[in-house]
């Protein structure tokens, strides 16, 4: 078995992107592409204050996305098979949730600049579950700056994300809801998920586990 060139895992905070990517990786010797996060100075200032600091955080972010992605180009790692645990394209899923009008008329008018330079993925993995889920995974990984997401902001998170992929027809989808299997604790579960992932379908396709 082998996985397409390119996979870009996608869902909300505390879904299961990092532990995912990280397993494909190594079950198919691929480099693995983490994003950045902890390096964003103002993301525990915007969960205190999400008014005040939404906007350096995106614009963080997405400069931070695109030079992660340029240094991979630049080194024709795409050339090479990858695992990412983000997508690019996600970061307008937060910027339309979290920039006023003003905010957002300025980041639309920067992202077609950076965007154009992005390789799109071969195939998208999107990771869903309940916001419940959602939360004690946020917990358990006990980072600091993660203690002040509200449970509200986590749904809007969720709805935000689901509308998106609902409409996403950029590169094949496998839609995965994690709510019924542990992909790092089980071997089978992980396997049966890797055997769909190298067998990518043309469009969308919702996966179910066998025996489910």
């Amino acid at each position: 078995m082998k996985i397409p060139g390119y996979v870009a895992i996608e869902g909300v905070i505390g879904v299961g992107k990092t532990s995912l990517a990280t397993l494909l990786a190594e079950r198919f010797q691929r480099k693995l592409i983490l994003e950045e996060v902890e390096e964003n100075p103002f993301l525990s200032r915007f969960y205190d204050d999400p008014k005040t600091y939404a906007f350096q955080t995106q614009i963080f972010f997405l400069l931070s996305r695109h030079r992660q992605q340029r240094e991979l180009l630049q080194q024709d790692l795409f050339g090479q098979h990858l695992v990412s645990d983000y997508l690019f394209a996600k970061d307008k899923i937060f910027a339309y949730l979290n920039l006023d009008e003003n905010e957002l008329a300025l980041y639309e008018h920067l992202l077609p600049f950076l965007e154009k330079d992005v390789p799109k993925p071969d195939l998208v993995i999107y990771l869903q579950t309940s916001v419940d889920i959602l939360l004690q995974n946020i917990k358990l990984r006990g980072r600091t700056y993660e203690e002040k997401i509200t449970k509200e902001y986590i749904n809007e998170l969720n709805e935000a994300y689901n509308r998106f992929f609902f409409h996403y027809t950029e590169t094949p989808l496998i839609v995965v809801n994690v709510k019924n299997i542990d992909f790092v604790n089980n071997p089978a579960d992980f396997e049966d998920l890797a055997k769909k992932i190298c067998n990518p379908p043309k469009g969308t396709y919702y996966y179910v586990p066998v025996g489910r």
